[in-house]
């Protein structure tokens, strides 16, 4: 978006309104479209991966592009552009990011190469890359700290929302429509959900605008996250889980199609309903996090995703289903409650921390969900599982690092004092 329409969008309020009550449920309500449209665009090829396999000739791994090449795309923008909204603005660079990819995913449900699928959906996921760290950024600024958490819960519900919408629709229109039309209409719907998104939302009440690009200050930040004492051990968490998570999602669908299970494309989709609980997670998260603590919250979600995982070990199909829904259910219990835990331990440059976070969430999805196809390939889905379980141990091992040293969060609600009017 030219500079110009981004400044725009984001002119603060006249100083009138500056005594208006805050529009919490419009900023709830934004926040959760941007995050259905983020996750729902991103990971609308995941269930498609058989069928490249089958339209394209290649291998489960190489299937897995479309989607690994997206995420890696979205952290390496979401990297730039915490520190990018610091100059543009937050709210005119969420709606460009959201319109401009799915405009690209529209582009890309009609090209018939391989090669030009792969490398638009890279594109899509770099656009992408203006939502998640700047949308996290805009909550910590904008809300006190004791609606943080509840806020934060419901946009990484619009997370679950869209991911699952995304998946269980294009599952069900690709087995009567087709996998190009399926993914053409999903980009039209994301995109008017973008114009929905930028009418709810408000304009920064607490942005203060920097001019100039000062890439010195930028590194300053980002180096003095990764020197902090309990940040880095913050940021090992998402890259760990949301790996684990996408791999299991990835090849889930190659297990459940084949002879084993027998499951149609639409069949398959349905089994993504379990991002239902999901949203009732995170949502639940946040809350939670903000009376309990946010360690406590992060131990329980990460236990309950390693149980899932191990239970898809079953030849049993319901046993299966149900690990994948404990897997959901504790992945955003873990996510919700760490995010919002970012902004806390973040404090000045709030949105490099976020950026941080960000970059290793979507390196985690991008890296991990491409090489535990490695494992699918080589060892069947108990090789991928001991993969998984592997790498769930060190994020608990993070967890546990983080509730004894840095879990300052403190409880309310009637498990501890109420916090103060205005904090």
């Amino acid at each position: 978006m030219p500079r110009a329409s981004a400044t725009a969008l984001d002119a603060g309020p006249a100083p009138a309104d500056l005594d208006t009550p805050l529009p919490l449920g419009r900023i709830r309500l934004a926040l959760f479209l941007a995050g259905f449209a983020t996750f729902s665009l991103l990971y609308s090829v995941q269930p498609l991966l058989p069928e490249f396999a089958r339209s394209f000739g290649v291998s489960a791994a190489a299937s897995s592009l479309p989607l690994s090449l997206a995420t890696g795309g979205l952290a390496v923008a979401i990297f730039c552009a915490g520190a990018v909204s610091e100059n543009l603005g937050r709210r005119g660079l969420m709606f460009a990011s959201i319109a401009l990819a799915a405009v690209l995913n529209g582009v890309a449900a009609f090209l018939p190469h391989w090669e030009s699928l792969v490398v638009v959906r890279m594109l899509s996921g770099i656009a992408l890359g203006g939502v998640p760290a700047v949308a996290m950024v805009y909550l910590a600024e904008e809300l006190p700290g004791h609606k943080l958490g509840a806020a934060t819960g419901l946009y990484v519900a619009g997370n679950a929302f869209g991911g699952m919408m995304g998946r269980i629709g294009m599952s069900v229109l690709t087995d009567h429509l087709g996998w190009r039309t399926a993914l053409a209409t999903l980009s039209a719907v994301d995109l008017l959900v973008a114009i929905g998104f930028v009418l709810l939302l408000p304009p920064s009440r607490n942005f203060v605008r920097k001019t100039g690009v000062r890439l010195g200050y930028h590194v300053q930040a980002w180096g003095g996250h990764l020197r902090d004492r309990y940040l880095p051990w913050l940021f090992a968490i998402p890259f760990l889980l949301m790996g684990t998570f996408v791999s299991v999602y990835n090849y889930a669908g190659f297990r459940l199609g084949g002879p084993e299970f027998g499951l149609s494309q639409s069949q398959i989709g349905l089994i993504f309903s379990a991002y239902v609980f999901g949203i009732v997670s995170s949502s639940v998260a946040g809350s939670a996090s903000d009376r309990f603590g946010r360690g406590p919250v992060v131990l329980a979600g990460t236990v309950c995703a390693i149980v899932g995982v191990a239970m898809t070990l079953s030849h049993v199909l319901w046993l299966v289903i149900f690990g994948i829904v404990l897997l959901t259910i504790g992945f955003f219990i873990a996510h919700s409650a760490a995010s919002a835990w970012v902004g806390r331990l973040g404090k000045a440059s709030k949105s490099h921390a976020a950026s941080l976070y960000l970059l290793a969430y979507y390196i985690g999805s991008s890296v991990i969900g491409s090489v535990s196809g490695w494992f699918w390939q080589h060892g069947g889905w108990s090789a991928l599982v001991i993969f998984c379980l592997a790498l769930q141990a060190l994020a608990l091992l993070a967890a546990q690092v983080l509730r004894k040293g840095a879990d300052d969060s403190r409880p309310y609600g009637r498990f501890g004092p109420h916090p103060p009017r205005g904090e």
